[in-house]
């Protein structure tokens, strides 16, 4: 068995030095892990479902799915486009409003698709008015991770810890949105104290941006009305039963009886039945729409789960809860270094391997203590620690590189050094507001 489990880690270590170094697609690294693990016996093929959280895969389709099919009306150019007109010539003000609509989007949306959908044209707004895209899409970055942590729904790793811990869509609103909102607030401000000068423009200028920006047609966005129509439509229901799916069956059994009043649906559901409406309403080829799904993200995510099983079957996720057990006296310390070490770890390697690695730590940790507060202290650093550096979410890797195929460059040294004062002054600030309510 200690064999096996060294086996575990190196493996474990060498699909992490992979998705690292970036040489090879980080899917490929999570399949092959996987398959090593598999193939060698250490995680049995009859226990191999167990390990996999088809909740957070089905989720994920689900909303790409629902993406995909309303990217084609031209919604997302329509708020880009209009968000921009309110802004009225001030750099600071579309700076504000792209980081308000990002980070309300990318609660509601995975945050990986709201920048796949934002940053061309938050470049294009840039590229029109003469100014340098760079803080743009920092703050972009940077209000994709925060809004992300908001909700279930928002961040890969939130989806994750909801799936594993049977935490609730309202749940998430309660404990993290309002730490959220505080955090965006704090980042505004400290956007404008570093960006501030660098956007100021004369009163000339201005005026010409305004000229340039009413030329901009939000309503030819819109390439098709009824599809766009049916997409807000489907988009809001599923908002909507995300935030009654533990409570679903109460309001099904007013008009149908015969529905258990204590039925709940969960977050998966509600997203496959999502795209099942969208798909069906809008009529549109399913074999264009999956074609758009992100399938080497969820072919990462089940490599990634099976390698975290390894670390189970060997009992190195129990032997690593003993220890933090061990040296931790309250749940205040749980907390503190559970939230500390998910945020440093986040900005050095992906958050979704490290949450994947977590969750299981977290559940072991359950025989001894009450690990609700620790769910929370996990989430918070997970999506907050990725705005430590350029590596440390999805989000910033495909800003960055949708930025680099328009000759843009934003440095690993650049990012870290604005992306390390937002992760310790976020992650502060959220930690003691979690302390306040669990811990005192």
């Amino acid at each position: 068995m200690e064999a096996l489990a060294l086996i575990a880690v190196a493996v474990f270590l060498f699909t992490y030095a992979l998705i690292i170094d970036e040489r090879i697609h980080r899917a490929v690294a999570a399949m092959l892990g996987g398959a090593i693990v598999v193939f060698l016996g250490i995680v049995p093929w009859e226990s191999l479902l167990e390990h996999v959280d088809f909740g957070t895969i089905f989720l994920l389709l689900g909303m790409m799915i629902i993406v995909n099919t309303a990217r084609g009306s031209g919604l997302f150019e329509f708020i880009a486009i209009k968000t921009t007109k309110l802004a009225r010539g001030s750099p600071i003000r579309v700076l504000v409003l792209f980081a308000l609509v990002t980070a309300v989007v990318s609660a509601f949306l995975d945050n990986v698709t709201t920048v796949l959908l934002l940053t061309p044209m938050l470049l294009y707004v840039a590229r029109v008015m003469n100014l340098n895209p760079i803080p743009f899409l920092v703050t972009e970055i940077f209000a994709s991770n925060v809004g992300g942590a908001a909700t279930l729904i928002g961040d890969p790793p939130n989806i994750m810890i909801a799936s594993s811990a049977g935490l609730t869509f309202n749940e998430f609103l309660i404990h993290l949105g309002p730490i959220m909102i505080v955090n965006m607030v704090i980042l505004l401000l400290m956007m404008y104290v570093i960006y501030g000068r660098s956007m100021r423009v004369s009163p000339d200028e201005r005026k010409e941006m305004v000229r340039t920006l009413d030329g901009l047609d939000e309503r030819a966005a819109i390439v098709d009305r009824s599809l766009f129509n049916k997409s807000v439509a489907v988009i809001a229901f599923v908002v909507f039963l995300f935030f009654i799916h533990d409570r679903i069956g109460e309001f099904l059994h007013v008009v149908l009886p015969f529905v258990d009043p204590a039925m709940g649906l969960e977050p998966a559901e509600v997203a496959l039945i999502g795209a099942a409406i969208i798909l069906f309403w809008s009529r549109q080829s399913p074999e264009e729409i999956f074609e758009k799904i992100e399938w080497p993200a969820l072919f990462f995510f089940g490599g990634l789960f099976v390698i975290v099983g390894a670390l189970v079957e060997t009992g190195i996720i129990s032997s690593i809860a003993s220890v933090m057990v061990e040296n931790v006296d309250s749940t205040g310390e749980a907390m503190f270094i559970v939230a500390w070490f998910a945020a440093i770890a986040s900005a050095i390697v992906d958050n979704i391997p490290l949450t994947a690695a977590m969750i299981p730590l977290i559940h072991d940790m359950g025989t001894t203590m009450d690990v609700y507060p620790l769910w929370w202290s996990l989430a918070l650093g997970a999506c907050l620690g990725g705005n430590g550096t350029a590596i440390g979410a999805s989000a910033n890797v495909v800003v960055i590189g949708i930025a680099e195929r328009e000759g843009i460059n934003i440095s690993f040294i650049e990012f870290l050094k604005v992306g390390m004062l937002v992760l310790f002054v976020t992650v502060a600030v959220g930690f003691v507001m979690l302390w306040l309510k669990f811990a005192v």
